[in-house]
């Protein structure tokens, strides 16, 4: 059964800054846990991005994502899609992170991994769409980005994020390229075609 297909078109996800259960390492999925000042101080360092094309910018609902897009981009629209949302962790919301159980399947009264899968497929092909010809900005989570991975090819689902740190899928003839803005500048300070840095 297909899991979703992402658009043809360049994209990049944005993690919200670091929250108060990514400081004391504790799952929280649905929980709407706010920002750290810590948090607040990696989103506002998104404003001082320079890029190389006009923007269109979708959130996820929840809080902590919302706050992170009102910092680093203040002044510009927004649109909120739900289904940018993070991943329903069910009886594990709350818990230490070490007891986070294994991405695949369907965690207690949870949402299971394909189904999310599949919801983010549709909420990253939305953005697209509305953009048009500007570069859709998607400020998510950890989750969604993880999803984005495997739907754009890759085997894995990668490590964790940063938070605050954007995450290009560059498109080419052979599909989405994941690109990081520290790897660009790891590679001699060159400019990706996505993001003038």
């Amino acid at each position: 059964m297909s899991l979703g297909n992402l658009p043809q078109k360049s994209f990049c996800l944005i993690r919200h800054g670091e929250t108060t259960a990514n400081r004391d390492q504790i799952i929280a999925g649905r929980w709407d846990v706010a920002l750290t000042e810590t948090g607040r101080q990696q989103a506002e360092t998104l404003r001082h991005l320079e890029w190389s094309s006009p923007l269109a910018l979708f959130t996820s609902p929840m809080a902590r994502a919302v706050e992170s897009c009102r910092l680093g981009f203040p002044g510009q629209s927004f649109e909120i899609h739900p289904d940018l949302r993070e991943r329903d962790w069910g009886v594990f919301e709350g818990k230490p992170l070490a007891q986070l159980p294994p991405r695949e399947g369907c965690p207690e009264r949870g949402e299971d991994w394909s189904d999310m899968i599949r919801r983010v497929a549709g909420a990253v092909t939305d953005c697209c769409l509305a953009a048009q010809t500007d570069l859709p900005v998607i400020l998510c989570h950890s989750g969604v980005i993880r999803a984005v991975r495997l739907l754009s090819g890759q085997t894995t689902t990668g490590t964790r994020p940063d938070n605050a740190s954007p995450v290009h899928f560059y498109w080419t003839d052979h599909g989405h390229k994941e690109l990081s803005h520290a790897a660009n500048l790891n590679l001699g300070n060159s400019v990706h075609p996505l993001c003038g840095l």
